[in-house]
């Protein structure tokens, strides 16, 4: 007898879950014919910016948008540098390109994966204008170290926070040693809306002005436009997202427990497991492994009914699109490199069963132990 699929998301058992109160929110936005920058928008900004700890918070319709227009609502463009990571969706250097300015890449923490603090110094020229931390897979980059270089040199930080909402540094909040935080709630994020949404948080209020000036066509008040976009987060979202936003905290301690369990029960097994530094609070948007391996493991557990997936096992500067219109700076990326080669994400999310990870982790150990025996047979 077949055992059951274990899939990569949850959001449909997420969606059952909530019905009643997200499909009652739904018809309530479309009775009320307010579908476009309306009431719902206005109240779930106030409790994203609350939760958030921030002062402002502005909806629009992605997280590269959140990005893209946080870059220019600082004035970035054309002729300025901006320092991030290759190891990331393509979106954050996409976002720097679009602006008009330029990405300069350098490598990651072998620990965290996140951007290797101690590489940002000699990446910084008279160029350079901002710095881009990614909070890789949920768990926050070392914002007390990035916060003192960019301050050293007057640069802005920028955090891509579109897997993160909701973790904590040890000392330190997201978006508390930032000029903006950039969200994303397309519908497999930890806060997700039922397609593509994002926010940008800030305390700037000069800034949020103009970003919401910018998600609009330029425009503050009917009638009366200067150049933008059309990037605005529509009611129906914010209404699912206000739904979501209360359980936020109680989903990311789910997460927590779920990679415990991957934790344990993977601690001897031939792989790189998550790293998370002491006092930090993960939220595991992804459990992301290295495995040498990699595909064979994926393929085996693909034969069992269980999907895992590769985030991102082609660096941003290894895509073919990524000198689009101009290049980038790339500085080493040993540690990039080598973990999109081997990097492999495993199923998490809050609806999963403590039975369903025990049965992934009893798979890879399976797998690991029928490897090895053939591997010393073949020696």
């Amino acid at each position: 007898m077949s055992q059951t699929k274990i899939g990569f998301y949850g959001h449909v058992k997420q969606y059952h879950h909530l019905k009643a109160e997200i499909d009652q929110a739904i018809l309530e936005v479309l009775e009320s014919g307010s579908y476009v920058l309306g009431p719902q928008l206005v109240k779930f900004e106030e409790e994203l910016a609350h939760y958030m700890g921030k002062r402002e918070a502005v909806g629009v319709n992605s997280g590269t948008d959140a990005l893209l227009l946080a870059f220019l609502g600082l004035g970035l463009g054309a002729g300025d540098e901006v320092i991030t990571t290759s190891n990331t969706f393509f979106a954050t250097a996409e976002a720097i390109w679009l602006a008009g300015a330029t990405p300069v890449f350098v490598d990651c923490d072998p620990r965290t994966r996140n951007i290797n603090v101690t590489k940002i110094e000699e990446a910084i020229t008279s160029k350079t204008r901002a710095i881009v931390p990614v909070h890789l897979y949920g768990l926050p980059a070392s914002m007390p170290e990035i916060a003192k270089t960019a301050k050293r040199h007057g640069l802005f930080v920028v955090e891509d926070c579109a897997q993160a909402i909701g973790a904590r540094g040890d000392s330190f909040a997201i978006g508390e040693l930032s000029d903006a935080v950039c969200l994303s709630f397309i519908i497999q994020k930890n806060l997700g809306c039922f397609g593509d949404g994002g926010a940008v948080v800030t305390d700037n209020q000069q800034l949020a002005t103009e970003i919401r000036k910018l998600r609009n066509h330029g425009s503050l008040k009917r009638s009366y436009h200067s150049i933008g976009y059309n990037s605005r987060l529509d009611d129906i979202h914010a209404a699912v997202l206000r739904v979501k936003l209360k359980r936020v905290d109680e989903w990311s301690r789910r997460r927590r427990e779920l990679a415990q369990i991957y934790d344990r029960g993977l601690a001897g097994a031939p792989l790189t497991l998550p790293f998370t530094p002491p006092g930090y609070e993960h939220v595991y948007h992804l459990y992301a492994i290295e495995c040498d391996l990699r595909d064979e493991l994926q393929t085996h557990l693909a034969s069992k009914g269980i999907t895992a997936l590769t985030h991102y096992p082609i660096a941003i500067h290894q895509q073919e699109g990524f000198s689009w219109g101009r290049p980038a700076r790339v500085h080493p990326l040993p540690i990039t490199e080598k973990s999109a080669a081997c990097v492999l994400s495993l199923p998490m999310y809050p609806e999963l069963t403590n039975q369903e990870v025990e049965r992934v982790k009893e798979e890879i150990l399976n797998w690991s132990t029928t490897h090895q025996a053939l591997s010393e047979r073949a020696g």
